[in-house]
């Protein structure tokens, strides 16, 4: 079932991003509502905000890693449907920048609200992924108290 997650997550994004590529110029702006929400084209070298630029190799180790670990736990407590939400989120959003990094040497950013960076559909899974399964933890913590 976490597979079906991932490939959603992973299709959904590199379809937006292959639009995106297409359809706008590198830094191109198009405000959907003005001042609040744009669609911008950024190639973000970096990881999270453009932070560490050029370790490109860094990041795709990184998240091979990440990306093992969360199949571990997955397959060690699975069973639970947070858990294969929660996991099934990160992963697919964790490869679908991995595609981008490995193929361009950058990944396609392009949901801009104004007031935060630049970033995408695979990042927004990954944060929401992460929260999930922080919640589940937590949830489970107090369940064992």
């Amino acid at each position: 079932m976490v597979y079906i997650v991932v490939l959603i997550v992973i299709l959904l994004d590199q379809m937006v991003k292959l639009l995106v590529m297409e359809k706008m110029k590198v830094s191109e702006s198009i405000p959907i509502i003005k001042d609040v929400f744009h669609l911008t084209y950024v190639q973000n070298r970096g990881a999270a905000f453009g932070i560490l630029p050029g370790r490109r190799y860094l990041f795709i180790v990184i998240t091979v890693v990440v990306i093992s670990f969360l199949l571990i736990y997955y397959y060690k407590t699975r069973g639970s449907g947070m858990v294969t939400l929660s996991t099934g989120l990160i992963i697919g959003g964790a490869l679908g920048n991995l595609i981008d990094r490995i193929r361009f040497g950058y990944v396609v950013d392009y949901l801009d609200f104004r007031i935060w960076p630049v970033f995408n559909l695979a990042d927004s899974s990954v944060v929401i992924g992460a929260a999930l399964l922080i919640l589940y933890l937590w949830q489970q913590e107090k369940v064992g108290d």
